[in-house]
């Protein structure tokens, strides 16, 4: 399998740097790298830093996405899910963790708080067209697949 190589910089605050948490995983863990440890309550979203950043190489881009296991345990998710970071941004990578539970969970340093998948991205050119081919599924949207 091919791999990419990523420019990662240790913020002063860091704690960790992503880690897969199996050997073939997509996603790498992001952890928690605030110092004191916050509540999140429910209905309510907080800003978490990680510590780090990234120098993604041209014709690639991240996405923060929720841990499945946060989401079952606790109700937690990504705000803006998924994140997206472009090659571009040099700034510390930081999660928006919204509390969708009926309690407040509390977010500790070090703690895993999403995952970063990277993924390459190809530069899209846009062909205008009178009307675009036919298929199967035509302008069925939301529903049109059953429930």
């Amino acid at each position: 399998m091919d791999s990419v190589r990523v420019a990662i910089q240790r913020l002063a605050h860091c704690f960790a740097s992503p880690t897969y948490a199996h050997p073939g995983d997509a996603g790498l863990d992001l952890f928690a790298a605030h110092a004191v440890s916050l509540s999140v309550d429910p209905g309510r979203f907080a800003r978490v830093p990680t510590g780090i950043a990234l120098g993604l190489p041209a014709g690639y881009m991240a996405f923060v996405q929720p841990r499945s296991g946060l989401a079952a345990r606790h109700g937690i998710s990504v705000l803006n899910s998924p994140g997206l970071i472009d090659c571009g941004y040099r700034g510390e990578i930081q999660v928006l963790l919204i509390n969708h539970g009926e309690v407040p969970v509390v977010v500790s340093r070090g703690d895993r708080i999403a995952q970063l998948v990277v993924l390459p991205v190809p530069q899209v050119q846009f062909v205008e067209v009178g009307a675009l081919e036919s298929s199967e599924r035509q302008t069925g949207g939301f529903g049109s697949s059953g429930y």
